[in-house]
């Protein structure tokens, strides 16, 4: 829980600030060359999944975010007693739990409100440009990593078992 509210929070609390501070000093379609040739601030929304893929699947992508939302929810409230001893949650499980629930709720919020997801991170290359994103696809793909390496680190303490 608390990797929720002092972990998740805060930054859901910082996707939805730079989100608005975009929406109201970035005209949309702009960009401002922040470092040129390499960094932009941009103002463009999404209703698709990352890199703007299904686009115009809204109502799938926000059921897809509730459900995500209470799987989350029900793995960190499930008591320990529930658990055996092999089967605890990591703190890098926890605090990529927190990561997930601050992104996906980021992102879930536009949907709902907005009806896309704004995005406003750019990066480049001359001609090759990753696709825009925000701070809650930061928290995902952060905790996405963060998954994995602790699923390696379990697999590495059942062998020394």
């Amino acid at each position: 829980m608390k990797y929720l509210l002092f972990l998740g929070l805060p930054l859901f609390a910082l996707d939805q600030l730079t989100k608005w501070l975009v929406r109201q000093n970035v005209p949309y379609g702009a960009e401002i060359p922040i470092i040129p040739g390499f960094f932009s601030l941009v103002h463009a929304s999404n209703t698709g999944a990352a890199f703007s893929l299904f686009t115009g699947n809204n109502v799938f992508f926000i059921g897809l975010a509730v459900a995500a939302l209470a799987v989350i929810l029900f793995l960190l409230f499930r008591g320990p007693k529930k658990r055996t001893p092999q089967q605890p949650l990591t703190n890098a499980t926890k605090i990529s739990f927190g990561l997930l629930a601050s992104g996906i709720l980021g992102n879930l919020t536009d949907r709902v409100l907005r009806g896309a997801v704004t995005d406003f991170l750019h990066f480049y290359i001359r001609q090759y440009a990753w696709p825009s994103f925000n701070i809650a696809d930061s928290c995902i793909c952060i905790a996405a990593g963060l998954l994995i390496l602790a699923s390696f680190q379990r697999h590495d303490a059942e062998r020394k078992r």
